[in-house]
């Protein structure tokens, strides 16, 4: 699957299109964001998440997606179900974000 850059003007689309989807919110300055890059992108062709969408936004830049996530660190990730917020997480570890997925199997 690919991974998909979204702004504030198509988050809610996005969301509500998606049956599930993971949000990686990021900013360009975020080290441990950039570190985990190679990872989001392996997850997103992972197998064990197929129907999942994988999204990612800048979030200095897109506040509204921000804001319906409750941000407060980063990288920090959320995942949504029917375009309802599920649940989310701050973290680096690989291990905490396939936790996360696990979530919407």
């Amino acid at each position: 699957m690919e991974l998909k850059e979204t702004l504030d003007n198509n988050f809610k689309d996005e969301i509500l299109s998606a049956d599930k989807a993971i949000v990686k919110y990021y900013a360009d300055w975020c080290g441990s964001c950039r570190l985990f890059n190679p990872k989001y992108k392996r997850l997103a062709s992972d197998g064990r998440f197929e129907g999942i969408t994988f999204l990612k936004v800048n979030a200095e830049e897109n506040q509204e997606a921000r804001k319906m996530a409750g941000v407060t660190n980063l990288p920090f990730f959320a995942i949504f179900a029917e375009g309802k917020l599920v649940d989310t997480i701050a973290s680096s570890k690989e291990e905490a974000i396939v936790e996360l997925l696990n979530k919407l199997k």
